[in-house]
């Protein structure tokens, strides 16, 4: 296992911080989110995938695996940069404060950070050092700036299509067509760059701070790529597509707890023959560039790099699938090389986990993933999510983003966001209150002393659990379509008393 010490933290996406233009900044209030977590002696901060986001809002689902999300840059540092007036900002609507509503806030912003990249662009003549610093972060980018720049650029030209719904000679990437769309698109590519530019250096004064008062950032990497992405557009022969570009088979996993058809998720598959031919490159560029913007990455479902479940694309749910296996020794071995033997990296082993992905794991020194909620259903494995049989090489947590709240789960009924019947849903309540022997008034915090007091050497909850929300403060729920990622919370929720509660506690488990 990498090396830390016994610490904790907190997750939290950075679209659910708190603040006035419609979804969760990394200017000032990612700073002050910082400070908070400094006050309650928290030393890691978890987030989602930082990626741009397609369809849904999913940050699972991004248009690039190496671009930042423009819908995070802030507005106030872009004042301070002098690309946004004060003025701009007065006349920005009210958006509401608990909630992102993703098509309000994506029309408002686009149109003011479209704005500011042009006036960066025009303007950054009477600002050399920007402009030289612009130039460097294209130069330095440009493996994978220059391909998701004109994506972005086409996907805008083509009406938000699907690159494999555009004109055949640019899906297909035919160079005269490229060349002319260089040119047609010059302006509207720079903006990419831009914002780009900004997120960048937004992001990295946000990380300099964190490490500044000890916090690491936990950042994410989606297994899969989203089919309408720059990078399966950009590398198409790494990826499982027919000749028109569409996917041969995507990504699921079969029924299970969550759901009696499993999860269709439609990201298209890895030729993983390709990848073993270039040495797994793609892979490294991919860790590389996630390493340098966090400390240490989350790898969404990890079994699927010792066998994935491989759906045909035709089929309209994940019921008819079959295992596949994957070269994940070689390409960790590969990481390894790249990285000098020590590869920070958190394995997400939940789910159907079979003793080759678990072997897997500990071949490569990755810690796993233990949920404190799955401790109280009735799957055999349930006693391995308890608390006191946690060992110390895992990161241990209260719930995470794809599960529901600790009171919105002890509060659940019989619904379409879980396969569990009534009486299991009573007999879990019956469980989990004898094991914490409490009445359950505070069950998010009994949650977190057992968490926290545990030989895991990484405990975190997502802030939902420290605030005592229930249901309706859910992130998300694994395999449904709908509104989901759109929880904030604002400061008034985050008391003087939940952050010396939160110092407390993880000063008595020596965290």
């Amino acid at each position: 296992m990498f090396s830390i010490p016994r610490s904790s933290g907190i997750l939290l996406h950075p679209t659910s911080l708190p603040g006035r233009f419609g979804i969760g900044e990394i200017g000032p209030q990612a700073h002050a989110w910082l400070e908070s977590m400094h006050r309650m002696g928290q030393k890691l901060w978890q987030m989602l995938p930082l990626g741009p986001t397609g369809y849904g809002a999913s940050p699972y689902q991004s248009l690039s695996s190496f671009a930042g999300n423009p819908m995070m840059i802030s507005f106030e540092a872009l004042v301070m940069d002098g690309v946004l007036k004060p003025s701009d900002l007065a006349v920005i609507p009210a958006f509401p404060p608990h909630k992102v509503d993703f098509q309000a806030a994506e029309e408002v912003r686009t149109a003011f950070l479209k704005l500011a990249a042009q006036r960066f662009i025009t303007q950054c003549d009477a600002s050399p050092l920007l402009q030289r610093a612009f130039d460097v972060f294209c130069e330095r980018e440009q493996d994978w700036l220059d391909d998701y720049a004109l994506f972005i650029a086409l996907k805008g030209d083509n009406e938000g299509r699907a690159w494999n719904e555009w004109p055949k000679e640019l899906a297909m990437r035919q160079p005269e067509a490229m060349a002319e769309a260089m040119v047609r698109l010059e302006s509207e590519i720079e903006e990419v760059k831009a914002l780009q530019f900004f997120f960048n250096r937004q992001w990295t004064k946000l990380h300099a701070r964190a490490a500044e008062l000890g916090i690491r950032l936990i950042g994410d990497i989606p297994i899969f790529t989203a089919h309408d992405s720059s990078d399966v557009w950009a590398r198409p022969d790494l990826f499982e597509l027919d000749e028109a570009g569409n996917p041969i088979t995507v990504a699921g996993v079969p029924p299970d707890y969550f759901s009696a058809t499993g999860q269709r998720w439609g990201n298209p598959l890895y030729k993983w023959s390709a990848h073993l031919e270039e040495g797994f490159s793609w892979w490294k560029s991919r860790l590389r560039k996630t390493l340098e913007m966090v400390d240490i990455v989350r790898i969404d479902h990890f079994r699927g790099f010792a066998a994935y479940w491989e759906i045909p694309a035709s089929e309209p749910t994940a019921v008819n699938g079959r295992w596949v296996d994957a070269p994940g020794d070689a390409l960790f071995e590969a990481l390894r090389t790249e990285m000098a033997d020590e590869v920070p990296v958190i394995a997400e082993d939940l789910g159907i986990i079979t003793p080759d992905v678990t072997a897997l794991r500990l071949r490569h020194g990755f810690p796993g993933m233990k949920v404190m909620q799955f401790a109280f259903g009735v799957d055999s494995l349930s006693e391995d999510y308890i608390p006191e049989n946690y060992p110390d090489e895992c990161v241990a947590y209260t719930g995470t983003h794809d599960n529901d709240t600790v009171l919105g789960l002890f509060n659940s009924q019989v619904g379409e966001d879980t396969t569990r019947t009534q009486e299991q849903i009573e007999a879990e309540r019956r469980t989990i209150l004898g094991y914490t022997k409490t009445d359950g008034r505070d069950l998010n915090w009994d949650f977190i002393w057992a968490v926290w007091q545990s030989q895991a050497r990484m405990a975190i909850a997502p802030l939902q659990d420290l605030l005592g929300l229930g249901s309706e403060a859910r992130m998300n729920t694994p395999g449904k379509m709908g509104d989901f990622w759109s929880w904030r919370f604002s400061w008034d929720q985050l008391t003087e008393e939940i952050e010396q509660k939160m110092r407390a506690i993880t000063e008595t488990t020596g965290r």
